[in-house]
């Protein structure tokens, strides 16, 4: 048989999974858009709120004229929309995608979703104004009202059916270890979400109780809803970018069922030192502690997949983004499991260390992720290719040097920050002086991230309306990602 003649058959055997593909990405098209688009555009809005509050830790009297611009205002819109806008909705648009691809089955609900989409944004934006109006609850990560959180939820429970209805029609019989963690995901965090909200703002809970409540949820944000997303993520875009398996699929289990077990223990570590039973507080140490079963398995994992393929970094935009956010991973959870060790966290509590270590989650490892993701997906969904190369190195590079330089330094000035604050011989003011150079140092990584915000933002934007060229896979891969196959 010729070369051309095998040619020739291969394609036509794969013109059945491509047609199907094809199908399963026109049934997410317009959910998926909706909620990617928005989480950009609260990603912008967030990072423009992001650094009028740096700026304020530094110059108190920048914007000072208006109530709505004050520094304990707009730090929690900040965080709102990043959480809540950006990290959810991303998340939201991938677990969709990543569920459909892997069960091989439409996208159902279409509409509910798409309902679903324009609601969340109502709720955030209704929520948003209420803390900038003074009617925020002042509880951190739930600032928004129970009201709009119960929106949320309601959109949540959408996205879990949607999620579980396409596993049951699934048409492979295989478990994939990414449906794992997002099993994690749809089917914990909407329970955390909403008992989070009733026991602290329905009155259940007050005082240290609140306390506890409040840490369990804060930490499970990232360790039972945006994890799982950003691990399902790099399970799946790894393999399909360098055409090859994952290392150990018992590994990766192990992974999960260890994350599963630890982790929603550790956040009570953040109350070491507090009117807490010794014992509440010494299970979240030791749950962060044992949060190295997880952590060290899943590098393992994915750096022996990554092995013989790091070259791919070069030419593959999503590649660059996923290992980056990887590789984040890793450090942000070695990093959280020392510091809940109490000789570590009685110098690094209540200073910006903490804040440069919730940054190098949220933003290292899953926002990088979730930027891998939408240079993946978006042209599969659009039928697009992105506009420009350069643009998309130009994003990663602000991205990746703004996280560089805000989480390094702010992570040395806050550990000097503690151990001046520890000596007692010390005038707490001077300790305060003493950190303005590093905040001046955060707000240029601030001012790095929003470029390559803005840049993703207009990207998309050229993307959406038509301005990218008509997608081509065999086109040169550089704007693509390097991936022919999705």
């Amino acid at each position: 048989m010729s070369t051309t003649s095998m040619v020739v058959e291969q394609s036509e055997a794969a013109q059945p999974e491509l047609v199907a593909r094809a199908e399963i990405d026109r049934s997410c098209r317009v959910p998926v858009l909706l909620f990617a688009g928005s989480a950009v555009f609260w990603l912008v809005a967030g990072s423009l709120m992001a650094l009028v509050a740096a700026i304020k830790m530094h110059t108190p009297g920048f914007l000072t004229e208006w109530e709505f611009l004050t520094f304990g205002r707009v730090r929690p819109v900040h965080l709102n929309m990043t959480i809540f806008g950006w990290a959810s909705m991303a998340g939201i648009a991938t677990l969709l995608w990543l569920q459909a691809r892997l069960a091989r089955a439409c996208l159902p609900f279409g509409n509910l979703l798409i309902a679903g989409g324009v609601v969340w944004n109502v709720a955030l934006t209704a929520g948003l104004v209420e803390i900038s109006i003074g009617h925020g609850t002042s509880v951190e990560w739930i600032e928004i009202p129970l009201f709009w959180a119960l929106v949320f939820a309601a959109v949540f429970a959408v996205v879990m059916a949607a999620s579980l209805t396409m596993f049951g029609r699934r048409k492979v019989a295989h478990v994939y270890v990414s449906q794992w963690y997002l099993f994690g995901a749809v089917l914990w965090f909407p329970f955390l979400y909403l008992t989070a909200n009733l026991l602290i703002h329905g009155g259940f809970t007050a005082g240290t109780t609140a306390a506890a409540t409040n840490w369990w949820f804060a930490h499970n944000v990232l360790g039972l809803w945006l994890t799982p997303i950003g691990l399902a993520t790099i399970y799946y875009l790894i393999p399909k970018v360098i055409g090859a398996p994952i290392h150990s699929y018992h590994l990766s289990l192990l992974g999960f069922w260890s994350l599963a077990l630890f982790y929603n223990w550790a956040g009570t570590h953040h109350l070491i030192g507090g009117p807490l039973p010794a014992w509440l507080v010494t299970v979240g140490i030791v749950g962060s502690v044992m949060m190295f079963v997880p952590v060290v398995t899943v590098g393992i994992n994915h750096h022996m997949t990554m092995v013989g393929h790091f070259r791919r970094l070069k030419d593959s935009p999503t590649l660059r983004f996923v290992v980056f956010g990887g590789m984040s991973y890793t450090v942000v959870s070695v990093q959280g499991s020392l510091t809940s060790l109490r000789s570590i966290n009685e110098v690094n509590h209540f200073t910006h260390y903490t804040i440069a270590h919730a940054h190098l989650g949220v933003y290292a490892f899953f926002s990088m992720v979730m930027f891998g993701a939408l240079y993946y997906m978006l042209p599969r969904l659009t039928g697009r290719e992105w506009g420009s190369a350069r643009l998309i190195k130009l994003h990663f590079w602000a991205a990746a040097l703004g996280i560089a330089l805000y989480w390094g330094p702010l992570t040395i000035g806050g550990w000097v920050q503690g151990l001046q604050m520890n000596n007692p011989d010390l005038p707490f003011l001077q300790v305060v002086a003493g950190t303005i150079p590093y905040l001046w140092g955060r707000t240029a990584a601030g001012v790095l991230m929003t470029v390559g915000h803005c840049v993703f933002g207009l990207l998309l934007l050229q993307m959406l309306r038509g301005g990218g060229h008509a997608q081509n896979p065999a086109r040169s891969q550089a704007a693509t990602g390097g991936e022919v196959k999705a």
